[in-house]
Protein backbone atom coordinates (compact mmCIF):
# COMPACT_ATOMS: atom_id res chain seq x y z
CA UNK A 1 0.00 0.00 0.00
CA UNK A 2 1.43 2.80 -0.66
CA UNK A 3 1.11 6.31 1.58
CA UNK A 4 -1.10 8.03 -1.26
CA UNK A 5 -3.84 4.90 -0.70
CA UNK A 6 -3.68 5.06 3.35
CA UNK A 7 -6.62 7.25 4.54
CA UNK A 8 -8.39 8.38 7.78
CA UNK A 9 -11.93 6.92 7.81
CA UNK A 10 -14.42 7.55 10.53
CA UNK A 11 -12.62 6.28 13.25
CA UNK A 12 -9.30 5.93 12.30
CA UNK A 13 -6.74 4.54 9.57
CA UNK A 14 -8.04 0.11 9.34
CA UNK A 15 -6.29 -2.78 7.35
CA UNK A 16 -5.91 -6.40 6.77
CA UNK A 17 -2.97 -7.40 8.57
CA UNK A 18 0.32 -8.42 6.55
CA UNK A 19 -1.63 -7.13 3.64
CA UNK A 20 -1.58 -3.39 3.92
CA UNK A 21 -1.55 -2.97 7.51
CA UNK A 22 2.36 -3.97 7.83
CA UNK A 23 5.02 -2.67 10.25
CA UNK A 24 6.05 -0.71 7.26
CA UNK A 25 2.57 1.00 6.72
CA UNK A 26 1.87 1.44 10.49
CA UNK A 27 5.54 2.94 11.12
CA UNK A 28 4.95 5.73 8.14
CA UNK A 29 1.29 6.26 9.88
CA UNK A 30 3.22 6.60 13.46
CA UNK A 31 5.78 9.00 12.30
CA UNK A 32 3.39 10.70 10.38
CA UNK A 33 1.00 11.63 13.57
CA UNK A 34 4.16 11.86 15.70
CA UNK A 35 5.64 15.06 13.39
CA UNK A 36 2.09 16.93 13.95
CA UNK A 37 2.22 15.80 17.74
CA UNK A 38 5.76 17.19 18.12
CA UNK A 39 4.95 20.08 16.32
CA UNK A 40 2.67 21.51 18.38
CA UNK A 41 3.90 19.56 21.71
CA UNK A 42 7.73 19.28 21.42
CA UNK A 43 8.46 16.10 24.13
CA UNK A 44 5.12 15.98 25.11
CA UNK A 45 3.53 12.94 26.51
CA UNK A 46 1.51 10.00 24.33
CA UNK A 47 -0.62 7.17 25.25
CA UNK A 48 -0.50 4.16 23.42
CA UNK A 49 -2.76 1.00 23.60
CA UNK A 50 -3.88 -2.41 21.99
CA UNK A 51 -6.59 -4.62 22.19
CA UNK A 52 -6.73 -8.42 21.59
CA UNK A 53 -6.28 -9.02 17.92
CA UNK A 54 -3.70 -10.52 16.43
CA UNK A 55 0.09 -9.20 17.23
CA UNK A 56 -1.93 -5.67 18.65
CA UNK A 57 0.87 -5.19 21.50
CA UNK A 58 3.94 -5.84 19.14
CA UNK A 59 2.00 -3.20 16.68
CA UNK A 60 2.04 -0.95 19.56
CA UNK A 61 5.53 -1.43 20.80
CA UNK A 62 6.69 -0.44 17.13
CA UNK A 63 4.26 2.62 17.25
CA UNK A 64 5.43 3.68 20.67
CA UNK A 65 9.34 3.80 19.26
CA UNK A 66 8.05 5.65 16.29
CA UNK A 67 7.33 8.45 18.31
CA UNK A 68 9.43 8.55 20.28
CA UNK A 69 11.73 8.68 17.75
CA UNK A 70 10.53 12.01 17.55
CA UNK A 71 10.98 13.04 20.73
CA UNK A 72 7.55 12.08 21.99
CA UNK A 73 7.53 10.69 25.89
CA UNK A 74 5.18 7.52 25.56
CA UNK A 75 3.86 5.81 28.26
CA UNK A 76 2.78 2.06 26.32
CA UNK A 77 -0.15 0.02 28.22
CA UNK A 78 1.66 -3.09 30.11
CA UNK A 79 -1.66 -5.33 28.70
CA UNK A 80 -4.46 -4.99 26.16
CA UNK A 81 -7.03 -2.69 27.23
CA UNK A 82 -10.58 -1.04 25.95
CA UNK A 83 -10.59 2.04 24.03
CA UNK A 84 -12.25 3.63 26.80
CA UNK A 85 -9.79 3.38 29.46
CA UNK A 86 -6.77 4.36 26.89
CA UNK A 87 -8.81 7.80 26.38
CA UNK A 88 -9.76 7.74 29.78
CA UNK A 89 -6.29 7.72 30.63
CA UNK A 90 -5.03 10.08 28.24
CA UNK A 91 -7.89 12.66 29.50
CA UNK A 92 -7.04 12.49 33.27
CA UNK A 93 -3.02 12.54 33.33
CA UNK A 94 -2.55 16.04 32.92
CA UNK A 95 0.54 15.48 30.78
CA UNK A 96 -0.32 13.35 28.07
CA UNK A 97 -1.09 15.19 24.90
CA UNK A 98 -2.37 12.58 22.88
CA UNK A 99 -3.24 8.61 22.44
CA UNK A 100 -2.87 5.73 20.07
CA UNK A 101 -5.07 3.10 20.02
CA UNK A 102 -4.28 -0.61 18.43
CA UNK A 103 -7.36 -1.95 17.23
CA UNK A 104 -10.05 -2.30 14.34
CA UNK A 105 -12.57 -2.13 16.91
CA UNK A 106 -15.88 -4.01 15.07
CA UNK A 107 -13.88 -4.75 12.14
CA UNK A 108 -13.69 -8.63 11.48
CA UNK A 109 -10.43 -10.33 12.72
CA UNK A 110 -7.97 -10.06 9.71
CA UNK A 111 -8.20 -6.19 10.39
CA UNK A 112 -6.12 -4.28 12.23
CA UNK A 113 -6.55 -0.15 13.13
CA UNK A 114 -4.76 2.79 14.13
CA UNK A 115 -6.39 5.81 16.24
CA UNK A 116 -5.58 8.47 17.35
CA UNK A 117 -6.65 10.34 20.67
CA UNK A 118 -6.53 14.33 21.80
CA UNK A 119 -5.48 15.14 24.97
CA UNK A 120 -9.17 15.39 26.63
CA UNK A 121 -9.59 11.73 25.77
CA UNK A 122 -12.12 12.15 22.22
CA UNK A 123 -12.10 11.03 18.96
CA UNK A 124 -9.29 13.05 16.86
CA UNK A 125 -11.30 15.40 14.37
CA UNK A 126 -11.02 15.48 10.36
CA UNK A 127 -8.77 18.66 10.81
CA UNK A 128 -6.36 16.53 12.98
CA UNK A 129 -6.50 13.62 10.77
CA UNK A 130 -6.17 15.26 7.13
CA UNK A 131 -2.99 17.12 8.31
CA UNK A 132 -1.47 13.41 9.55
CA UNK A 133 -2.46 12.22 6.17
CA UNK A 134 -0.61 15.69 4.78
CA UNK A 135 2.47 14.37 6.36
CA UNK A 136 2.45 11.18 5.15
CA UNK A 137 3.46 12.46 1.72
CA UNK A 138 6.79 13.51 2.93
CA UNK A 139 9.09 11.34 4.25
CA UNK A 140 11.38 13.16 6.65
CA UNK A 141 14.59 10.83 8.23
CA UNK A 142 14.30 9.93 12.28
CA UNK A 143 16.92 10.64 14.69
CA UNK A 144 17.09 9.85 18.82
CA UNK A 145 17.34 6.81 20.72
CA UNK A 146 13.27 5.60 21.39
CA UNK A 147 13.60 2.84 23.68
CA UNK A 148 14.87 5.16 26.69
CA UNK A 149 11.68 7.53 26.04
CA UNK A 150 9.34 4.17 26.24
CA UNK A 151 7.76 3.03 29.79
CA UNK A 152 5.46 0.32 30.30
CA UNK A 153 2.38 1.23 32.33
CA UNK A 154 -1.06 0.23 33.67
CA UNK A 155 -3.42 2.28 31.68
CA UNK A 156 -6.16 -0.01 33.34
CA UNK A 157 -6.12 -0.12 36.92
CA UNK A 158 -7.18 3.66 37.56
CA UNK A 159 -9.72 3.66 34.67
CA UNK A 160 -11.77 0.62 36.16
CA UNK A 161 -11.48 2.90 39.44
CA UNK A 162 -13.04 5.49 37.83
CA UNK A 163 -16.23 3.08 36.64
CA UNK A 164 -17.18 1.73 39.76
CA UNK A 165 -17.06 5.58 40.76
CA UNK A 166 -19.57 6.42 38.18
CA UNK A 167 -22.64 4.13 39.57
CA UNK A 168 -24.06 3.70 42.53
CA UNK A 169 -23.17 0.21 44.63
CA UNK A 170 -26.29 -0.06 46.21
CA UNK A 171 -28.85 0.22 43.49
CA UNK A 172 -26.64 -2.32 41.35
CA UNK A 173 -26.50 -4.39 44.65
CA UNK A 174 -30.30 -3.67 44.68
CA UNK A 175 -31.12 -5.20 41.40
CA UNK A 176 -29.77 -9.07 42.39
CA UNK A 177 -29.28 -9.34 38.61
CA UNK A 178 -27.14 -12.81 37.43
CA UNK A 179 -26.01 -11.78 33.76
CA UNK A 180 -24.22 -13.02 30.99
CA UNK A 181 -21.38 -11.27 29.72
CA UNK A 182 -19.76 -11.80 26.20
CA UNK A 183 -16.63 -9.67 25.01
CA UNK A 184 -16.90 -11.77 21.83
CA UNK A 185 -13.03 -12.24 22.41
CA UNK A 186 -12.48 -8.28 22.43
CA UNK A 187 -10.63 -6.10 25.08
CA UNK A 188 -13.51 -5.71 27.25
CA UNK A 189 -13.24 -9.96 28.69
CA UNK A 190 -12.64 -9.99 32.12
CA UNK A 191 -12.52 -5.69 32.74
CA UNK A 192 -16.45 -5.69 32.80
CA UNK A 193 -17.25 -8.96 34.57
CA UNK A 194 -15.00 -8.60 36.78
CA UNK A 195 -16.16 -5.14 37.37
CA UNK A 196 -20.04 -6.24 37.84
CA UNK A 197 -18.53 -9.02 40.28
CA UNK A 198 -17.38 -6.28 42.46
CA UNK A 199 -21.00 -4.75 42.77
CA UNK A 200 -22.29 -8.25 43.41
CA UNK A 201 -23.74 -9.26 40.31
CA UNK A 202 -23.25 -13.13 39.18
CA UNK A 203 -21.50 -13.37 36.21
CA UNK A 204 -21.30 -15.78 33.30
CA UNK A 205 -18.62 -15.15 30.90
CA UNK A 206 -18.55 -16.46 27.25
CA UNK A 207 -15.38 -15.78 25.06
CA UNK A 208 -13.36 -14.49 27.87
CA UNK A 209 -9.79 -15.94 26.07
CA UNK A 210 -7.85 -14.16 24.47
CA UNK A 211 -8.02 -16.20 20.57
CA UNK A 212 -7.20 -13.33 17.94
CA UNK A 213 -9.04 -14.68 15.17
CA UNK A 214 -12.31 -14.32 17.46
CA UNK A 215 -12.97 -17.80 16.96
CA UNK A 216 -14.74 -17.13 14.16
CA UNK A 217 -17.17 -14.67 15.32
CA UNK A 218 -17.51 -10.74 14.21
CA UNK A 219 -16.88 -8.86 16.92
CA UNK A 220 -20.01 -6.62 16.32
CA UNK A 221 -22.80 -6.49 19.44
CA UNK A 222 -25.24 -7.32 17.08
CA UNK A 223 -27.19 -9.77 15.57
CA UNK A 224 -26.26 -12.78 14.58
CA UNK A 225 -22.79 -12.52 16.46
CA UNK A 226 -24.56 -12.26 19.56
CA UNK A 227 -26.56 -15.41 19.04
CA UNK A 228 -24.50 -17.55 22.21
CA UNK A 229 -25.07 -14.91 24.60
CA UNK A 230 -29.19 -14.14 23.47
CA UNK A 231 -29.33 -18.19 23.88
CA UNK A 232 -27.77 -18.75 27.32
CA UNK A 233 -29.71 -16.18 29.07
CA UNK A 234 -32.89 -17.92 27.14
CA UNK A 235 -31.44 -21.35 28.53
CA UNK A 236 -30.42 -20.70 31.77
CA UNK A 237 -33.45 -17.57 32.60
CA UNK A 238 -30.88 -15.14 33.04
CA UNK A 239 -31.89 -11.44 33.76
CA UNK A 240 -29.69 -9.85 30.66
CA UNK A 241 -26.85 -10.35 28.65
CA UNK A 242 -24.33 -7.32 28.05
CA UNK A 243 -22.10 -7.91 24.71
CA UNK A 244 -18.82 -5.34 24.05
CA UNK A 245 -16.97 -4.89 20.64
CA UNK A 246 -13.42 -5.42 19.40
CA UNK A 247 -11.99 -3.22 21.78
CA UNK A 248 -15.15 -2.44 24.25
CA UNK A 249 -16.32 0.85 23.38
CA UNK A 250 -19.83 -0.44 21.56
CA UNK A 251 -22.87 -2.09 23.63
CA UNK A 252 -25.31 -4.54 22.81
CA UNK A 253 -27.69 -6.10 24.93
CA UNK A 254 -30.09 -8.80 25.91
CA UNK A 255 -33.32 -9.07 27.87
CA UNK A 256 -34.57 -12.51 30.02
CA UNK A 257 -36.22 -13.65 27.04
CA UNK A 258 -32.51 -12.97 24.66
CA UNK A 259 -34.52 -10.12 22.66
CA UNK A 260 -32.19 -7.89 21.40
CA UNK A 261 -32.17 -4.42 23.11
CA UNK A 262 -30.89 -2.27 20.06
CA UNK A 263 -28.36 1.01 20.75
CA UNK A 264 -30.74 2.85 20.29
CA UNK A 265 -33.36 1.92 22.85
CA UNK A 266 -29.93 1.41 24.74
CA UNK A 267 -29.18 5.53 24.50
CA UNK A 268 -32.78 5.94 25.41
CA UNK A 269 -32.43 4.28 27.96
CA UNK A 270 -29.42 5.47 29.41
CA UNK A 271 -30.66 9.60 28.60
CA UNK A 272 -34.22 8.97 30.17
CA UNK A 273 -31.92 7.25 33.62
CA UNK A 274 -30.05 10.27 33.98
CA UNK A 275 -32.41 12.64 33.68
CA UNK A 276 -35.58 11.65 35.39
CA UNK A 277 -33.71 9.15 38.17
CA UNK A 278 -30.26 11.15 38.38
CA UNK A 279 -31.45 14.41 38.21
CA UNK A 280 -29.20 15.89 35.02
CA UNK A 281 -29.73 17.60 32.13
CA UNK A 282 -27.90 18.81 29.09
CA UNK A 283 -28.11 18.23 25.18
CA UNK A 284 -28.70 14.37 23.21
CA UNK A 285 -26.55 14.24 20.59
CA UNK A 286 -27.44 11.10 17.75
CA UNK A 287 -26.09 10.58 14.35
CA UNK A 288 -27.91 10.70 11.03
CA UNK A 289 -28.68 6.88 11.42
CA UNK A 290 -30.22 6.58 14.41
CA UNK A 291 -33.60 6.40 15.74
CA UNK A 292 -36.45 9.21 15.86
CA UNK A 293 -37.26 7.50 19.24
CA UNK A 294 -34.27 9.97 20.48
CA UNK A 295 -35.67 12.77 19.37
CA UNK A 296 -39.61 11.61 20.57
CA UNK A 297 -37.43 11.10 24.03
CA UNK A 298 -36.01 14.39 23.72
CA UNK A 299 -39.08 16.36 23.10
CA UNK A 300 -40.82 14.23 26.11
CA UNK A 301 -38.02 14.76 29.01
CA UNK A 302 -38.06 18.52 27.65
CA UNK A 303 -34.23 17.92 26.51
CA UNK A 304 -32.59 19.70 23.27
CA UNK A 305 -31.76 16.89 20.51
CA UNK A 306 -28.54 17.49 18.20
CA UNK A 307 -28.24 15.04 14.85
CA UNK A 308 -24.78 14.83 13.71
CA UNK A 309 -23.23 13.11 10.29
CA UNK A 310 -22.54 9.29 11.05
CA UNK A 311 -19.49 8.90 13.64
CA UNK A 312 -18.34 9.55 16.88
CA UNK A 313 -16.35 12.10 16.02
CA UNK A 314 -19.05 14.59 15.11
CA UNK A 315 -20.18 13.88 18.18
CA UNK A 316 -17.57 14.39 19.91
CA UNK A 317 -17.08 17.67 18.38
CA UNK A 318 -20.50 18.51 19.57
CA UNK A 319 -19.16 17.26 23.19
CA UNK A 320 -16.69 20.39 22.89
CA UNK A 321 -19.56 23.06 22.37
CA UNK A 322 -20.49 22.21 25.89
CA UNK A 323 -23.83 21.25 27.17
CA UNK A 324 -24.13 17.47 26.17
CA UNK A 325 -25.73 14.79 28.73
CA UNK A 326 -25.16 12.12 26.46
CA UNK A 327 -23.77 11.31 22.84
CA UNK A 328 -24.70 8.01 21.05
CA UNK A 329 -25.05 5.99 17.74
CA UNK A 330 -26.87 3.52 16.48
CA UNK A 331 -23.42 0.76 16.60
CA UNK A 332 -23.45 0.88 20.20
CA UNK A 333 -21.31 3.83 20.25
CA UNK A 334 -22.25 6.11 23.54
CA UNK A 335 -20.59 8.22 25.37
CA UNK A 336 -21.22 10.61 28.47
CA UNK A 337 -18.51 13.53 28.64
CA UNK A 338 -18.85 13.86 32.08
CA UNK A 339 -16.77 10.76 32.04
CA UNK A 340 -15.32 11.40 28.83
CA UNK A 341 -15.90 12.72 25.60
CA UNK A 342 -15.75 8.91 24.36
CA UNK A 343 -17.71 5.55 23.78
CA UNK A 344 -17.62 3.54 26.47
CA UNK A 345 -19.16 -0.19 26.10
CA UNK A 346 -18.39 -1.03 29.72
CA UNK A 347 -20.03 2.24 30.94
CA UNK A 348 -23.27 1.63 29.45
CA UNK A 349 -23.91 -1.82 30.59
CA UNK A 350 -23.26 -0.37 34.50
CA UNK A 351 -25.48 2.09 34.28
CA UNK A 352 -28.45 -0.25 32.24
CA UNK A 353 -27.73 -2.38 36.01
CA UNK A 354 -28.01 0.32 37.73
CA UNK A 355 -31.41 1.92 36.51
CA UNK A 356 -33.19 -1.88 36.62
CA UNK A 357 -32.22 -1.76 40.24
CA UNK A 358 -33.12 1.85 41.01
CA UNK A 359 -37.04 1.14 39.06
CA UNK A 360 -36.84 -2.45 40.09
CA UNK A 361 -37.71 -3.58 36.51
CA UNK A 362 -35.66 -6.05 34.27
CA UNK A 363 -34.35 -4.86 31.21
CA UNK A 364 -37.92 -5.85 28.63
CA UNK A 365 -39.72 -4.08 31.35
CA UNK A 366 -37.73 -1.24 31.26
CA UNK A 367 -37.88 -0.88 26.93
CA UNK A 368 -41.48 -1.56 27.52
CA UNK A 369 -41.86 1.18 29.36
CA UNK A 370 -40.05 3.39 26.91
CA UNK A 371 -42.14 2.36 24.21
CA UNK A 372 -45.34 3.11 25.99
CA UNK A 373 -44.09 6.53 26.55
CA UNK A 374 -42.66 7.22 23.08
CA UNK A 375 -44.20 5.14 20.89
CA UNK A 376 -43.02 1.81 19.15
CA UNK A 377 -40.49 2.08 16.20
CA UNK A 378 -38.57 -0.70 14.85
CA UNK A 379 -35.26 -0.46 12.67
CA UNK A 380 -33.36 -2.80 10.70
CA UNK A 381 -29.85 -2.41 8.39
CA UNK A 382 -27.93 -4.69 6.10
CA UNK A 383 -24.44 -4.32 4.72
CA UNK A 384 -23.07 -4.76 1.50
CA UNK A 385 -20.31 -5.56 -0.44
CA UNK A 386 -20.11 -4.20 -3.86
CA UNK A 387 -17.98 -5.02 -6.88
CA UNK A 388 -15.53 -1.94 -7.32
CA UNK A 389 -17.29 -1.03 -10.71
CA UNK A 390 -20.77 -1.45 -9.10
CA UNK A 391 -19.49 0.91 -5.63
CA UNK A 392 -18.60 3.17 -8.32
CA UNK A 393 -21.76 3.45 -10.31
CA UNK A 394 -23.94 3.75 -6.84
CA UNK A 395 -21.51 6.24 -5.31
CA UNK A 396 -21.71 8.37 -8.83
CA UNK A 397 -25.61 8.45 -8.98
CA UNK A 398 -26.35 9.53 -5.37
CA UNK A 399 -25.88 13.20 -5.82
CA UNK A 400 -29.21 12.86 -8.30
CA UNK A 401 -31.07 10.03 -6.61
CA UNK A 402 -34.35 11.44 -6.05
CA UNK A 403 -37.21 8.78 -6.06
CA UNK A 404 -41.13 10.27 -5.39
CA UNK A 405 -41.77 7.13 -2.98
CA UNK A 406 -40.22 3.82 -1.76
CA UNK A 407 -42.20 0.69 -0.65
CA UNK A 408 -45.31 3.02 -1.15
CA UNK A 409 -44.07 5.58 1.28
CA UNK A 410 -44.10 9.38 -0.24
CA UNK A 411 -40.44 10.54 0.19
CA UNK A 412 -40.98 14.18 2.07
CA UNK A 413 -37.73 14.97 2.25
CA UNK A 414 -34.09 13.90 1.25
CA UNK A 415 -31.16 15.00 3.38
CA UNK A 416 -27.78 14.38 1.66
CA UNK A 417 -25.25 15.62 4.33
CA UNK A 418 -23.87 11.83 4.84
CA UNK A 419 -24.84 9.53 2.52
CA UNK A 420 -28.54 9.84 1.14
CA UNK A 421 -31.33 9.88 3.75
CA UNK A 422 -34.95 9.83 2.43
CA UNK A 423 -37.37 11.10 5.04
CA UNK A 424 -41.09 9.25 4.92
CA UNK A 425 -44.47 9.41 6.68
CA UNK A 426 -45.04 8.76 9.69
CA UNK A 427 -41.63 9.79 10.99
CA UNK A 428 -39.98 6.35 8.59
CA UNK A 429 -36.85 6.82 7.00
CA UNK A 430 -34.60 4.98 4.57
CA UNK A 431 -30.47 5.96 4.76
CA UNK A 432 -28.11 4.84 2.07
CA UNK A 433 -24.36 5.69 3.00
CA UNK A 434 -21.28 3.93 1.83
CA UNK A 435 -18.66 2.95 4.96
CA UNK A 436 -15.61 4.97 6.16
CA UNK A 437 -13.75 2.09 7.41
CA UNK A 438 -14.41 -0.88 4.50
CA UNK A 439 -15.72 -1.36 0.96
CA UNK A 440 -19.26 -1.62 1.29
CA UNK A 441 -22.63 0.13 1.26
CA UNK A 442 -24.78 0.24 4.34
CA UNK A 443 -28.48 0.56 4.26
CA UNK A 444 -30.60 1.61 7.44
CA UNK A 445 -34.38 2.08 7.75
CA UNK A 446 -36.79 2.49 10.41
CA UNK A 447 -40.89 2.32 10.27
CA UNK A 448 -43.46 1.76 12.69
CA UNK A 449 -43.13 -2.35 12.12
CA UNK A 450 -40.91 -4.45 11.04
CA UNK A 451 -42.63 -5.46 7.69
CA UNK A 452 -42.36 -1.68 6.76
CA UNK A 453 -38.80 -2.10 7.54
CA UNK A 454 -38.58 -4.64 5.64
CA UNK A 455 -39.74 -3.26 2.72
CA UNK A 456 -37.74 0.01 3.01
CA UNK A 457 -34.71 -2.38 3.22
CA UNK A 458 -35.88 -4.16 0.01
CA UNK A 459 -36.48 -0.77 -1.84
CA UNK A 460 -32.64 0.86 -0.73
CA UNK A 461 -30.97 -2.52 -2.14
CA UNK A 462 -33.06 -1.60 -5.56
CA UNK A 463 -31.54 1.80 -4.97
CA UNK A 464 -28.00 0.59 -4.63
CA UNK A 465 -28.21 -2.45 -7.00
CA UNK A 466 -29.95 -0.14 -10.24
CA UNK A 467 -27.29 2.75 -9.70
Amino acid sequence: MTTSAIRFGTDGWRAVIGADFTYDNLRRVADAAARVIAAANPGGLVLVGYDTRFEAGSFARAAAEVLAARGLRVHLSDRYLPTPALCWAVAHDAEAVAGVMLTASHNPAPYLGFKLRMADGGASPKSFTDRVEAELAEMVPQSGAAAARVETVDLVGPYLEALRAMVDPELIAKAGLHVVVDPLYGAGQTYLAETLRSFGIEVTELHAERNPGFGGLHPEPIPPHIAEAQEYVREHGLDAAFITDGDADRIGAADRNGVFVNPHRIIALVARHLVEDRGMSGRIVKTLSTSVLIDRLGAYLGSEVTTTPVGFKWIYEEMLKGDVLIGGEESGGIGIPSHVRERDGLLMALLLAEMMGQRGMGLGELVAELLATVGTMEYGRFDTKLDPAVMERFVASMPTLAPATLAGFEVREIIRTDGIKFLLPDDAWLLLRTSGTEPLVRVYAEAADFAQVDALLAAGRMLVDGS
